[in-house]
């Protein structure tokens, strides 16, 4: 059994560590909030554009999950050569389908998962087929990147 004092004293400690940990909570947002960084997820790009990430001669980002990030990348689409959207039932948007492209001599250029709706890519001119699989679903659409913003290709799924 504790004794008065003891419960006091516990008691009189919990309050000590909580103050102190909503004192370090409010200092560091404090101390943070006169940055620039407009950074998403900590990355470099800023304006609220995903990750830029490399895979061979490819670059690509995705997402499109937060407002700021689906900003980002349909206002970044027109500097990219492929743009991609995924979308199901009543026009939800889609993350984590899995998206392969081969180019047109068969060779695959690119094999990842979307973390959204959107996936910008960065292709050579030429003839694609994107292959995008949702689920036990895969779809394809053949592209021709011929610039940037030109190549454009939207998959829909019925399926939740």
């Amino acid at each position: 059994m504790m004794s008065k004092t003891t419960g006091k004293l516990a008691t009189a400690l919990l309050v000590t560590a909580l103050s102190a940990g909503m004192a370090g909570g409010a200092w560091a947002q404090a101390s943070s909030a006169g940055t620039s960084d407009t950074s998403s997820a900590g990355n470099e790009n800023g304006g609220g554009l995903p990750q830029i990430e490399q895979q061979g001669d490819v670059s690509f980002t995705s997402g499109g999950v937060g407002l700021d990030e689906s900003h980002a990348l349909q206002r970044e689409q027109a500097h990219w050569p492929l743009s991609l959207r995924f979308t199901g039932p009543t026009a939800d948007y889609l993350s984590g389908v899995h998206v392969r492209i081969v180019g047109g001599k068969g060779g695959e250029v690119l094999s990842t998962d979307s973390m959204g709706p959107y996936m910008l890519v960065k292709l050579p001119a030429g003839s694609y087929t994107v292959y995008a699989k949702y689920k036990d679903q895969e779809k394809k659409q053949s592209v021709n990147v011929s610039g940037p913003g030109k190549a454009k290709a939207a998959f829909h799924w019925s399926i939740q």
